[in-house]
């Protein structure tokens, strides 16, 4: 895919939507943490897999936060889209929201994930690049690119 032609934003963009059910709730009554985070990963990997046209990996996965307590029976709707591209890798946004019964949605949850395309030999592959079409998707860019140096300096700093 190395002259892939750019993809759009709203190509790749996917909604999944789960009812918190009793198999999914911890000893709080409250949505199990590592139950939302596998929700997200796998929204990440079906957007990013719609981009690249390929299998992926999650590479990473930060800046999760969970800003309120959901419950049995509360209707969770992810929104996952590409945010920035590299060479082999995407940044992957999902956020999540709880919605009521009217269909009001409360946004519960924001997380980045950095997903590589692999080869049928489970090694990196080149990804199409992201077509910026709006001024959101500009500044949603420009962001994902302050993480990306942030990520780098992690990893320096580790080793």
């Amino acid at each position: 895919m190395e002259n892939a032609q750019p993809k759009r934003v709203c190509d790749s963009e996917s909604e999944m939507i789960q009812i918190v059910l009793a198999q999914h709730i911890n000893g709080y009554n409250r949505l199990f943490g590592g139950q939302l985070v596998a929700w997200i990963d796998v929204l990440a990997g079906v957007v990013a897999r719609r981009h690249a046209g390929r299998n992926v990996t999650t590479a990473c996965i930060d800046n999760l936060r969970f800003r309120k307590a959901t419950h049995i029976n509360d209707i969770v709707v992810l929104r996952g889209r590409v945010t920035h591209t590299g060479r082999t890798s995407m940044e992957i946004r999902v956020d999540t929201y709880v919605e009521d019964i009217s269909g009001l949605r409360e946004q519960i949850n924001t997380a980045y994930l950095v997903m590589v395309a692999l080869d049928e030999n489970d090694r990196p592959v080149s990804v199409p690049p992201l077509m910026i079409e709006t001024e959101e998707e500009k500044i949603a860019w420009e962001a994902a690119e302050r993480r990306q140096e942030l990520r780098k300096q992690r990893r320096i700093e580790q080793f």
